[in-house]
């Protein structure tokens, strides 16, 4: 994937408090651990019997919406790739 892709998904994952990923009808919020070759790992839920890993290809954000929690504005806020 492109450098510059990469860069805005650090971009994301630095942003706000929390992240939020609406893929397909499905909601996955949580914070951003890992960013691979063509994937990013988001972790879900509160503590290790609720929360879950879940791996996203780059691929698949093209139809994502991206958010982070603002904790200014206290609200969450789109983030654009």
């Amino acid at each position: 994937m492109s450098e510059a892709l990469i860069n805005r998904l650090v971009e994301f994952a630095e942003s706000g408090n929390q992240q939020k990923i609406v893929l397909n009808g499905q909601t996955h919020q949580g914070w951003i651990m890992e960013i691979s070759d063509d994937a990013l790992l988001i972790s879900t839920g509160f503590a290790d019997k609720t929360g879950k890993d879940i791996w996203i290809q780059f691929s698949d954000l093209n139809q994502a919406e991206l958010f982070f929690w603002d904790n200014k504005t206290d609200q969450w806020l789109e983030f654009k790739i």
